[in-house]
């Protein structure tokens, strides 16, 4: 199996910017996940890989990474596999980002400048980008409605052997 290496972290909260003049930051944040891959690996193996990963296990509301975790987002894990991913033009998942960050109005210089380095770059460099279909509420954890919106995409940049995972949501 292939295995990937969690090289870094970032999160991207709305609420650590002025919106003072931009409208309601509606309590919105990207999760961006970068994970390191052997030299070959097809997409579809990274996928599996991705999923199976410890890191995954997230159920984006605070509590972190769960190593014995049934979540991932809104979904139970069970439900969420390699298949569940669907290819997705980069101009795509940017146009997606990009309106889903300014739904609520302009958001400020400094928010843009940091999206366009922690979200943009990785997706603007890709070779692949896949997305996280909408498995629908019946796949829902106990709690999984409480993400009003919860868009997720998986970069794949094959000349720096990264992986990264786009998580972008609300509280």
């Amino acid at each position: 199996m292939t295995k990937l290496v969690l090289d870094a972290q970032v999160l991207v909260n709305f609420r650590h910017h002025d919106f003072t003049g931009h409208g309601p930051h509606g309590y919105r944040w990207v999760d961006v996940k970068s994970f390191r891959f052997p030299a070959g690996a097809q997409d579809g193996e990274l996928l599996a890989a991705l999923v199976a990963h410890e890191q995954f296990r997230d159920d984006y509301a605070g509590g972190g990474v769960d190593p014995a975790g049934t979540r991932h987002g809104p979904y139970r894990l069970q439900h969420v596999t390699a298949r569940a991913y669907r290819p997705v033009a980069n101009a795509e998942a940017l146009r997606t980002l990009r309106g889903w960050a300014g739904r609520h109005g302009s958001i400020p210089e400094s928010l843009e400048e940091t999206l366009a380095s922690t979200v943009h770059a990785p997706i603007d460099s890709a070779t692949s980008c896949y997305r996280l279909q909408g498995l629908g509420r019946q796949e829902f954890h106990d709690w999984g409605g409480v993400h009003i919106d919860f868009h997720e995409h998986v970069v794949i940049d094959r000349d720096r052997a990264l992986l990264t995972l786009l998580v972008a949501a609300d509280d």
